[in-house]
């Protein structure tokens, strides 16, 4: 059985280790996440890299250092037919996650791409259809259902401790955290501004946390007032392009499922707050959950109890991205079912679609298919 947990021990069986089956990999995006991926591909002796693409020659040259690959490129096709790479990473910026998809699945790879899965569920359809068409695996880059907090949340669930999970809400707040770097505040390539780059996370792993039920309808509001305007308050990032910011500074959404569940989102790179918070509270008719603290609320022998762990795993990034790798891995290797797979990403397009397609018509409610 193919190993899931995080590590850096290869988790081959001995006949494909003694075969020195590799699976020959590609990126495409250079740029920071990629850093990422790329780590987290060293832990894990199966992967090999192999191609990198960027339209950039300074990330290029920088990949190349990083890795010692010498096969980049400025254009994927290129990079595809040269190199015919087994898997291809796609960590680009939100708008290229489907050209760069599609391409690659029609090449014949499979294909993991980083969160959110596209700009638009219609988006996601293309890319599910090619991957299936190719035959190959299409897996999503959720990498929140794989840290501590959510694999002890579904145990304690999977063990009745929860009950009928009613109400779920996420946190993705930041006082004052608008992205100085990178095209974070331009819509037209990343398709929003918080909800979809910080308020997906916590909404992936609730949603994984939850079941994953269908969403049915949403409802959001969205607001602008401090990223498109010159500001002289100090803070973590300054100077950010005002002049280029098109996206909002906070989003707060409302998500129905077909269970009658709801899951709230609040997202914000500048909200007057007191603090950041990046939390997922949930509550169920037995039990409840704080996922930044790991705790869990129950009733037990005529008393209300609140229950810590007194151990978990280093929670660290490189871990959830070697977790994610690895299951990617499994599934080329040996059809280990992906814990993120195309349809997972499209759920989640839908409900982040929903709320922006709900802020766009005055805050009410629309109908998610």
């Amino acid at each position: 059985m193919a190993d899931n947990s995080v590590g850096t021990q290869s988790f081959a069986t001995q006949e494909t280790s003694s075969s020195g089956k590799k699976i020959r990999t590609a990126v495409i995006g250079c740029g920071m996440i990629s850093n990422v991926y790329i780590d987290a591909m060293k832990r894990i002796p199966e992967f090999e890299i192999v191609g990198g693409c960027d339209i950039r020659k300074e990330r290029l040259d920088w990949f190349t250092k990083k890795t010692g690959v010498t096969a980049v490129f400025e254009k994927w096709d290129d990079m595809l037919r040269e190199v015919q790479p087994d898997a291809v990473v796609v960590a680009t910026p939100n708008g290229v996650h489907m050209p760069a998809s599609v391409a690659a699945a029609n090449a014949g790879c499979h294909v993991m791409t980083a969160k959110p899965m596209a700009m638009t569920p219609a988006e996601c359809q293309l890319m599910i259809d090619a991957s299936k068409k190719a035959g190959k695996l299409l897996a999503v880059g959720l990498q929140f259902r794989y840290r501590a907090a959510t694999e002890m949340f579904v145990r304690a669930r999977d063990a009745g401790d929860i009950g009928d999970i009613m109400y779920v809400k996420c946190q993705a707040l930041r006082r004052r955290g608008i992205p100085n770097w990178g095209v974070f505040g331009q819509k037209e390539l990343q398709g929003g501004g918080p909800l979809i780059d910080l308020g997906v996370h916590l909404m992936e792993a609730a949603h994984y946390c939850m079941g994953s039920p269908k969403p049915v309808a949403a409802v959001g509001n969205v607001w602008t007032y401090l990223g498109d305007k010159p500001c002289d308050t100090q803070c973590q990032w300054p100077n950010w392009d005002y002049k280029t910011y098109t996206v909002e500074d906070l989003a707060i959404g409302h998500v129905r499922f077909d269970n009658g569940a709801i899951l709230q989102v609040e997202a914000s790179y500048a909200a007057h707050i007191e603090r950041n918070r990046y939390d997922i509270q949930i509550m169920g008719s037995k039990g409840g959950f704080d996922w930044e603290t790991s705790s869990l609320f129950t009733d037990r022998a005529g008393t209300m109890l609140t229950s810590t762990p007194a151990f978990t795993p280093e929670d660290q990034m490189i871990n959830w991205f070697t977790a994610k790798m690895k299951n990617f891995a499994s599934g080329i290797l040996y059809g280990t079912p992906l814990r993120a797979p195309g349809e997972a990403g499209m759920a989640i397009q839908k409900m982040l679609d929903g709320i922006y397609r709900s802020a766009a018509n005055g805050g009410r409610e629309v109908a998610i298919d």
